[in-house]
């Protein structure tokens, strides 16, 4: 999953559970609360009460747990349920309110969903295309929901206006430098210390033969979920008929390119361990995002520009490790840093699955 502007976490508490129940008129006395360990950056519980399971979600990942920003959140989910998106709105307390905040924490409570995440290689063709046709839902579905809060967004839809420039090679270049540094001198060496050093010399060779094709600033945006990816999907019933039960983690709700969210979204759902894309999975999936979501190829070739650039000069994992001292993210690196070496030699290729 791109982290690229990602903090880990710190440890936290156990949730107060006695004093986060007692807000809610049926959710019943708790019975257990176990952590589930998928995820990077907020804390999720599944809690069982004496009235039913439910996904308790404490919110730390600090640029998204103010208390605001998650009552949006919530608002949009409600009314993407209400007009039949596979999402899992968060319970309202006593008060109506569906952001509890305990201890200075924040936190909410979901439904439980059953159900399994699938990553590309489990998906069929079909399925592919089912999967662009559900962002392409999403990203209209949004644009309607989120016309509630015109007034509300209006300076982040101008903020969305202003120009989002690329990564600066020279910037990334200075990155290099330093993290081969930390990654020469970390003891005990190990094989991915050896792997990190070649994939960033390697990076630094593509940069400097590929610094005249930085993208210019993008300008058009539109509402995207922020963060959609494998871990984020939820899937009900068998390999042959699995449909999605519940697209959760709508902390990066924001304003985007909203064709970027496509391209980053099939990047990693799609990607080998190789660092290869499945492109007739890409395919599929693109045509069918295009169609939901009303885009044409010329924005969906630009989006695969920005997101190689994009992919090109990101090194949030070798961050988490070297100077964060986090290895959480090690890894998804192998393939994460072949992709960017493979994309570069199949550019051509990959932008005609997508906007071909």
């Amino acid at each position: 999953m791109p982290r690229s502007s990602a903090i880990a976490s710190p440890p936290t508490a156990p949730p107060p559970l006695a004093a986060l129940l007692r807000r809610y008129e049926d959710a019943g006395e708790p019975l257990s609360c176990e952590p589930v360990t998928q995820g990077l950056l907020n804390r999720g519980y599944r809690l069982a009460t004496t009235r039913g399971a439910y996904f308790l979600k404490q919110h730390v990942d600090e640029p998204t747990a103010d208390r605001a920003t998650i009552a949006r959140q919530h608002r949009a989910v409600r009314r993407l349920h209400s007009i039949g998106m596979p999402v899992a709105p968060p319970v309202a307390d006593r008060s109506g309110d569906t952001v509890a905040v305990i201890g200075g924490h924040c936190y909410a409570l979901h439904p439980w969903v059953d159900g399994r995440h699938r990553r590309g290689a489990q998906l069929t063709t079909v399925e592919s295309r089912r999967l662009g046709a559900l962002l392409g839902l999403v990203h209209t579905g949004l644009e309607r929901v989120m016309d509630a809060d015109r007034d509300r967004d209006a300076e982040e839809r101008r903020g969305a206006l202003r120009p989002h420039e690329s990564a600066d090679p020279e910037e990334t270049f200075a990155l290099i430098d330093a993290l081969l540094v930390l990654a020469r001198a970390h003891r005990p060496r190990d094989s991915f210390d050896a792997l990190a050093e070649h994939r960033l010399l390697e990076r630094r060779a593509l940069l400097e033969d590929h610094a005249h094709r930085r993208p210019p600033p993008a300008a058009a945006g539109g509402w995207v979920h922020g963060d959609f990816h494998p871990l984020n999907l939820l899937y009900r019933g068998d390999h042959t008929g699995a449909e999605p039960a519940a697209i959760v983690d709508w902390d990066r709700l924001g304003v985007q390119p909203r064709a970027e969210e496509a391209v980053r979204a099939a990047a990693i759902f799609f990607v080998r361990p190789s660092g290869r894309l499945e492109l007739g999975k890409v395919r599929a999936y693109a045509r069918a995002y295009r169609r939901a979501a009303g885009a044409d190829p010329a924005e969906l070739a630009a989006a695969v520009h920005r997101v190689w650039w994009e992919r090109l000069n990101d090194f949030w994992i070798l961050r988490w490790r070297y100077q964060l001292h986090d290895r959480r993210a090690d890894p998804q690196f192998p393939a994460v840093s072949a992709l960017a070496v493979w994309w570069t030699r199949e550019y051509e290729a990959v932008c005609e699955a997508f906007a071909g």
